[in-house]
């Protein structure tokens, strides 16, 4: 038996990335999966965004692990579909246990043809307003439940550290938004406490993930990187960390061993927030 055996994990972005990852190292794990990914593109984002082929790759790679998955293609900006797709799950599976509120974005300040107001609306809303719609939509179940539970929240190193945002709204929404979910994470944590259900955040360096591994967005690093901005230099001699690397991070915090681990903001960045 692994050890989420019995457990039901509702995960946002599954369909590729951090958010399959996540997905199927639970699975093997035990966990059953409620799995949300938006499988569209967004009209602020340069890079080619998931499809509904891939969120069928994680159904698939969760039922190679013989254990059941529940997908359902959802915004997280749009509450009504969200509750949607979390409805489905409970439908199935009955309860909720986890949630990974792990749904994002990154823009490039290239040529989308969407103004700042808009690329700001669209980065918050997705990276901090859909977090905390996750969350809120699984607290009632979870309560009901009484069994307590564990919720992570994908922040980013730019959570924890300013990244320079002096080419505009790209980095300025990105960090915003990272720094909101710590403190969202910390009002759940002490609201979520009576009930035993413990909230923390991850904070990944660079990942290699298509979010980041895309010409657009590599584009843009290099551009930073030959005026002497070095957005991803991590402290150990790695380039970036791979999808599990969070995944095995996420675990722990999900499982009994971090039982009363809450309130935490757990760096998985090769030593990036020292540098």
């Amino acid at each position: 038996m692994g050890s989420l055996e019995g457990k039901v994990a509702f995960i946002t972005g599954a369909a590729r990335g951090q958010g399959r990852s996540h997905a199927v190292r639970l699975a093997e794990e035990g966990a059953d999966i409620i799995a949300v990914d938006i499988c569209r593109q967004m009209s602020a984002v340069e890079y080619p965004m998931s499809t509904p082929e891939d969120l069928e790759e994680t159904v698939r790679l969760v039922e190679a692990l013989d254990r059941r998955i529940v997908a359902t293609q959802a915004d997280v900006r749009d509450r009504a579909a969200l509750q949607a797709g979390l409805d489905a799950g409970l439908a199935q599976f009955g309860h909720v246990d986890i949630v990974l509120a792990n749904a994002g974005i990154l823009t490039s300040n290239g040529d989308t043809g969407v103004d700042e107001e808009e690329t700001w609306r669209q980065v918050v809303d997705t990276n901090l307003g859909g977090v905390w719609r996750t969350v809120r939509l699984a607290i009632p179940p979870m309560i009901e439940r009484g069994q307590g539970g564990a919720i992570v929240l994908t922040s980013s190193t730019a959570g924890l550290k300013a990244i320079d945002g002096s080419e505009g709204v790209a980095f300025e929404s990105y960090t915003a938004a990272k720094h909101g979910v710590v403190g969202l994470m910390r009002a759940f944590a002490k609201s979520l406490a009576p009930h035993s259900i413990r909230v923390n955040t991850v904070h990944p360096t660079g990942v290699n993930t298509p979010m980041i591994v895309n010409e657009a967005i590599q584009r843009m690093l290099a551009a930073r990187a030959a005026t002497g901005v070095e957005t991803l230099k991590n402290l150990l001699p790695v380039e970036m960390v791979e999808p599990v690397d969070i995944s095995n991070a996420v675990l722990w915090l999900v499982s009994d061993a971090a039982r009363y681990v809450t309130g935490v903001t757990l760096p998985v960045d090769a030593g990036f927030t020292i540098r």
